[in-house]
């Protein structure tokens, strides 16, 4: 069931409620309203963890980016190191 035929049963509920006697209409229709209620609620949550799943995925895509980055950068300075050191250079050591 998608939303639109959610909202549509539930008003025609409501709806139907509506005709009933006072008497036992008020907690047929209570339930109803707190269905409607409890259902808003659910959907702003989903949307806001969907918002938040958007976000992480959004940080993992740049720190995957940076950890690329962090690795060729250390790939170009090791070559770098290496032909230092191929040149007659001794590395100096920093304790």
């Amino acid at each position: 069931m998608n939303e639109s035929d959610f909202q549509a049963k539930l008003g025609d509920l409501i709806s139907q409620i509506g005709q009933l006697p006072e008497s036992e209409r008020g907690p047929i229709e209570q339930l109803a309203l707190e269905t409607q209620n409890r259902h808003d609620k659910m959907k702003k949550t989903i949307a806001d963890l969907q918002e938040s799943l958007d976000y992480l995925r959004l940080s993992i895509k740049y720190l995957v980016f940076d950890l690329e980055a962090t690795r060729r950068e250390n790939q170009y300075l090791r070559k770098l190191l290496e032909a230092q050191n191929k040149g007659g250079e001794e590395p100096t050591s920093e304790e």
